[in-house]
């Protein structure tokens, strides 16, 4: 019996060790990063090298303009978010828009150094490194949307000196992102990591019921739009990059450091934003010293979207001042 007992158990033991290995995991997508962004931007845009890998980015106006404009879009989204908002905005100065790590067409490493880009670290190391690149001898304005509204924050926070304005649209300040650090060794369990992009695939579905939430007009959600949310989906690999996002810590100890911001805010909303609650927003302007905030009706998570007019308008009255 004993001996029964024995094998019994050292079955099960394979079969949770090697079992998981036997399942597939393959990629939905078909095309290269930089093949689905050039259906994506017809050509327009391009990849940089930027803190260990290709970041594919788009730019607006005058690079011989005084200010430079940074945009960082939110989670599931692309700098195709942008693309209303890209010639309005670069009247006022010269505009980049960039794919942040695992979304849009931005290079997904499965392997990296010291640094992991998906994390926060690596994304405020794009940031810092698109400042230095794009911004000699201009005023620095960082805008950042949502989970990209973090970031913005986060840098501005670390780097008063190197930004001159900032901007958050519907940021989600007051949520913890990421997987917390003593949990980082549960998925970087073999097992684990091989079926994490398959755990995460079902974004593909659920993103776009997050989108259908964003919106408070739903009839803009176009076709057009949902191609703009689905097309990074094209790209070989996303769901191993997604995966590699999903377990990278992105805590920025944002709340606690509030009172320390010096740099020149302004805080946009939608007046029924059911993602990053309205009601935060307001809370977040009483919360940062001397922020303006600008509450654009009729529009829910994406104002630069449903109101590119409004948002353009509210933006320039900002940075006139």
């Amino acid at each position: 019996m004993k001996t029964r007992t024995k094998v019994i158990l050292g079955v099960i033991a394979l079969v949770v060790l090697v079992g998981p290995f036997a399942v597939p995991v393959n990629t939905s997508g078909t095309l290269t990063n930089k093949e689905a962004a050039a259906l994506s931007w017809n050509g327009e845009s391009e990849f940089v090298e930027l803190a260990g890998h290709e970041v594919h980015l788009v730019t607006a106006g005058s690079e011989q303009s005084d200010q430079l404009i940074v945009l960082l879009h939110g989670f599931g989204a692309s700098s195709l978010t942008w693309k209303e908002v890209l010639e309005p905005l670069s009247s006022i100065g010269f505009v980049v828009a960039y794919d942040r790590a695992a979304f849009g067409f931005t290079e997904r490493p499965t392997t990296f150094g010291e640094v992991n880009p998906y994390s926060s670290p690596g994304q405020l190391q794009v940031i810092d490194e698109l400042v230095s690149k794009y911004g000699q001898g201009k005023e620095v304005v960082i805008l950042g949307h949502s989970a990209g509204g973090a970031l913005a924050l986060g840098y501005a926070l670390d780097h008063p000196e190197k930004v001159q304005k900032l901007i958050l649209e519907a940021p989600a300040v007051y949520g913890r992102g990421g997987a917390p650090s003593w949990l980082n060794w549960v998925f970087d369990i073999p097992q684990l990591d091989h079926l994490g992009p398959l755990a995460v695939s079902s974004i593909a579905s659920s993103g776009l019921q997050i989108l259908d939430q964003s919106y408070y007009n739903k009839g803009l959600i176009t076709e057009q739009v949902v191609a703009n949310y689905t097309a990074p989906l094209d790209v070989i690999g996303w769901e191993r990059a997604f995966w590699e996002f999903n377990k990278a810590p992105r805590a920025l100890d944002l709340v606690e450091r509030l009172d320390q911001l010096s740099v020149d805010t302004l805080i946009i909303t939608g007046d029924t934003d059911e993602i990053v609650a309205t009601a935060d927003s307001v809370r977040l302007n009483g919360e940062l010293p001397g922020s303006a905030l600008e509450i654009i009706a009729e529009s829910g998570h994406l104002p630069n979207e449903e109101k590119p007019l409004e948002f353009v308008e509210a933006v320039s009255r900002f940075l006139d001042n």
